[in-house]
């Protein structure tokens, strides 16, 4: 079955240019060229990926990728910013959006697929079938959802793939290319920095009783534990 992902340029040769690379590489094609259409199809069709440029007239992509991961109906789609802005701030940025990628304009279409494939495989990850718990701290594979004493935690694709990592592999102290390797699917085009943005996001999610279970290990990485 096709994966359907949704393309948000206001220019259309751009968006043209896009779906040509993405139809060969089967995927199934939306096309929005501002904000408020991009925002009708992602809750008409639910699309499996959003490719969303950063600077988009009226509504922005950065304001359309945080009202999507505000959304409980929307939040769980992977979105990969476009944008032709390569400072570093500004990526970081785009990850604190929301944004589980980035792209930086000019790209290749053998790149940019391979991005989107990267993403799809971290944000629908096989994962393993049996339920975690940590202090009681909950995460259920089968249903996708993380909760803390029985009340469901709001939590984003990247940071669910990641906690569900570290949850089945505790105290043990992981270098951030080796979480790049296992939570992100040995993605070479995503930064170490990325971890570090991720981490934040998932200690923020877990809140003040659980964000210590997820601890740095200076001069090293990271690591989960409970003691």
């Amino acid at each position: 079955m096709s994966r359907t992902v949704l393309i948000v340029d206001d220019e259309a040769p751009i968006r043209e240019m896009i779906a040509m690379a993405l139809e060969m590489a089967d995927f199934r094609i939306l096309e929005a060229e501002d904000a408020i259409t991009a925002h009708e199809l992602v809750v008409d069709e639910r699309p499996d990926l959003i490719l969303l440029d950063w600077m988009l007239p009226g509504v922005s992509g950065i304001d359309l990728a945080r009202r999507l991961k505000r959304e409980p109906t929307t939040r769980d789609i992977p979105i990969v910013l476009l944008t032709a802005r390569s400072e570093e701030d500004n990526k970081v940025q785009g990850l604190e959006s929301g944004a589980d990628d980035y792209i930086t304009k000019p790209f290749s279409p053998r790149e940019l697929i391979a991005r989107l494939k990267a993403v799809l495989r971290r944000t629908t990850p096989a994962g393993v079938e049996e339920t975690v718990e940590v202090n009681g701290l909950l995460l259920d594979p089968v249903s996708h959802r993380v909760s803390v004493d029985g009340r469901a935690l709001e939590i984003g694709p990247t940071e669910y793939r990641l906690l569900q990592f570290f949850m089945t592999h505790q105290e043990r102290a992981y270098t951030r290319t080796q979480l790049l390797d296992q939570v992100w699917g040995g993605n070479v085009y995503v930064e170490e920095r990325t971890v570090d943005v991720h981490i934040r996001r998932l200690r923020k999610v877990l809140g003040d009783a659980h964000q210590h279970l997820v601890q740095t290990v200076r001069g090293t990485g990271y690591r989960f534990s409970s003691r």
